[in-house]
């Protein structure tokens, strides 16, 4: 049966769990993130059925690999529900082609036009069964800091589910209108949204600071509830992303434009991490990926980082047009580390972060992460200047977001398929 582990778990003999009980706690007990001990493989004859799939039936394969302890007549159940037409209209993942070898993997059609719906609409229904699996009796309060798209999709995927509770904290400042909107309007009587001072980091830390204070944790125990993560710090949010990578592989093949085996680039928008990782943990599982394109606003933490190997958050924070992005602690990027130099200095790094704000990584792992990874950001005006080129030349609307990582795409382009994450809806920003 697959294990986790906590990133940050330097025992001779960690403590491990099963998928269940990872995406019940989301995160590990010590503060770390759950990752597992082993990755499976995606073999040719794994692509062989997967191109004849619909995506649901993707969606339940792919996570089966990691989700082993579930039921697999189940976990299609829920793939097949969440990722329904009604929920999905025209289907989830579609793919359009820019120009040459420039693709957008469309990732906003589901019910609140962003890409975080491709993980939240299944992943209320896998902590619902992991409740079940682990015999788990108390009320399960979701806690989720957003800089916008994360917050609403949450909301709405864990609306009126039995057994949980959703409270959600954003930036006042930090979101767009339409991303507070949707928030503030959210139906369901287990939802909670509150405004906070300050940016997502503050958001985020808060959070952590709950997950992290024994005495909550106790006296929530003793009101019958504890405290579980919806962010993708949570490996049930994390592992769904990895699918549309998958799915977006095969519809190139259907579509002849490569064969299996053919590699492609991945360019992603990414402020915490979590996007661009999935795609990398499908490398892991066998996806055919050259190189990821890191594509990041002028709070340019992760392009400085992977340049440098430096990590340094004591910078100025910017609010820009792409406020997703606006974040300068990026929480998966531990999960990058504990992959390439483990736990011992992986814990070290974290706790470096927390009290100075800055770690750095030795020149090897500096080496190993510029060998897949490639960062690059995008200013406020040329990131306009992409949206307006591509509507020019293409007839194609992009949010900000898309066109963040459009720019990185062309600015890196050679001479193979580029799939660039087109994360929200252009209406929405």
């Amino acid at each position: 049966m697959m294990k986790y582990i906590s990133t940050r778990d330097t025992d001779l003999y960690p403590r491990s769990v099963t998928s269940a009980e990872a995406i019940k706690e989301g995160l590990a007990p010590d503060g770390g993130l759950y990752i597992p001990l082993v990755f499976p493989r995606i073999s040719a004859g794994d692509f062989d059925a997967l191109i004849h799939m619909d995506y649901p039936e993707r969606a339940a394969l792919v996570l089966s690999r990691f989700l082993d302890d579930y039921d697999l007549d189940e976990l299609y159940e829920d793939c097949a529900e969440a990722y329904s037409e009604a929920r999905f209209p025209g289907g989830p993942a579609p793919m359009h082609k820019l120009s040459g070898d420039v693709y957008s993997l469309e990732l906003w059609h589901g019910p609140t036009c962003a890409f975080k719906d491709m993980a939240l609409q299944i992943m209320p229904r896998l902590l619902s069964r992991a409740l079940t699996m682990t015999g788990e009796r108390r009320l399960a309060h979701i806690l989720v800091a957003t800089s916008g798209d994360t917050g609403k999709a949450a909301l709405e995927g864990y609306r009126d589910v039995p057994g949980v509770k959703i409270s959600v904290f954003y930036p006042d400042e930090g979101v767009s209108k339409m991303q507070k909107r949707q928030m503030i309007t959210q139906e369901g009587d287990n939802v909670f949204v509150t405004a906070i001072r300050g940016n997502f980091d503050n958001a985020q830390n808060g959070v952590k600071a709950i997950f992290a204070d024994k005495d909550a944790a106790r006296r929530a125990e003793e009101n019958g509830m504890f405290f579980s993560s919806a962010n993708s710090i949570n490996w049930g949010r994390l592992a769904p992303q990895i699918v549309y990578y998958f799915s977006a592989y095969c519809d190139l093949m259907n579509a002849g434009d490569i064969t299996l085996g053919d590699e492609i680039d991945v360019c992603v928008p990414t402020g915490n991490f979590g996007n661009i990782f999935a795609a990398y943990l499908a490398k892991r599982m066998g996806l055919p990926v050259r190189r990821f394109i890191c594509a990041s606003n002028v709070n340019n933490v992760l392009t400085d980082f992977i340049n440098t190997g430096i990590y340094d958050r004591n910078r100025q924070f910017h609010t820009t047009i792409s406020p997703s992005m606006d974040i300068l602690i990026s929480s998966n990027l531990e999960r990058l580390l504990w992959l390439i130099q483990g736990e011992e200095k992986t814990a070290e790094c974290m706790k470096l972060l927390k009290e100075t704000g800055k770690y750095e990584v030795s020149a090897e792992v500096r080496e190993k992460i510029a060998s897949e990874f490639i960062g690059c950001f995008a200013s406020d005006d040329e990131t306009k200047q992409t949206i307006a080129e591509t509507f020019e030349k293409h007839r194609y609307l992009i949010d900000t977001h898309t066109a963040v990582a459009l720019f990185a795409a062309k600015k890196n382009a050679t001479d193979i398929p580029v799939v660039t994450a087109s994360t929200a809806s252009p209406y929405k920003f």
